[in-house]
């Protein structure tokens, strides 16, 4: 949540851009402060930062809702470092913001990539489906996936949504390279039977 002395500033409008020895100023006072103590300089450091965020995420996410989302988590991603100490070159603020904005438009992307095509994989038609009906098939899919045992849902995480290797999962979770080939197979035949409606359960 926002605290409230954010929400005084908006990351779709806000004054001209401050000069960067400003903003290295508002960081350097925040990192410097008590925790609480600085709520002023972080509602400025919010208020001036948060529209370029924003701009960040129109840019590549291509909608306002996302992209004020993403100016959120950015700027209370960056205060809360600032608070514990956690930014070792406050002077840099500005790259800091920046950096953070793409690592976390890269990690959307590609969690929603590898969401949509194991939603490919498993909702007949997916690719096809008008968009109004993607949300309650993708709700389905994540139904489906909390239904597997723990090592299977964490096998089939790992495949599809971190892309790892059969011989990494198998050393992250201790388990032999064939086990994990076994786990899959059988997670993902539950999947399909919980996708077409059927509620046999498969071992796992």
């Amino acid at each position: 949540m926002v605290p409230s002395t954010l929400m005084t500033g908006s990351a779709k409008t806000g004054p001209p851009d401050p000069p960067g020895d400003v903003l290295a100023g508002l960081a350097r006072t925040i990192a410097a402060a008590p925790p609480g103590s600085a709520a002023d300089e972080e509602a400025r450091l919010y208020r001036a930062l948060a529209p370029r965020v924003r701009l960040y995420g129109l840019k590549h996410l291509r909608d306002g809702a996302r992209a004020d989302d993403l100016a959120q988590q950015v700027l209370l991603t960056t205060l809360e470092r600032l608070r514990s100490g956690g930014i070792r070159e406050p002077d840099r603020i500005a790259s800091f913001v920046l950096g953070t904005s793409r690592s976390m438009v890269i990690d959307l992307l590609r969690g929603e990539r590898r969401r949509r095509d194991l939603a490919e994989r498993f909702i007949p038609g997916y690719a096809a489906t008008e968009a109004p009906r993607e949300p309650l098939e993708l709700d389905r899919l994540t139904e489906c996936l909390d239904r597997l045992s723990e090592r299977a849902r964490a096998v089939v995480t790992m495949t599809f949504y971190a892309e790892r290797k059969v011989a990494e999962i198998a050393e992250e979770l201790t388990l032999s390279p064939g086990n994990v080939r076994v786990t899959r197979h059988r997670a993902l035949a539950q999947l399909r039977l919980c996708m077409e409606g059927a509620d046999e359960e498969v071992p796992s």
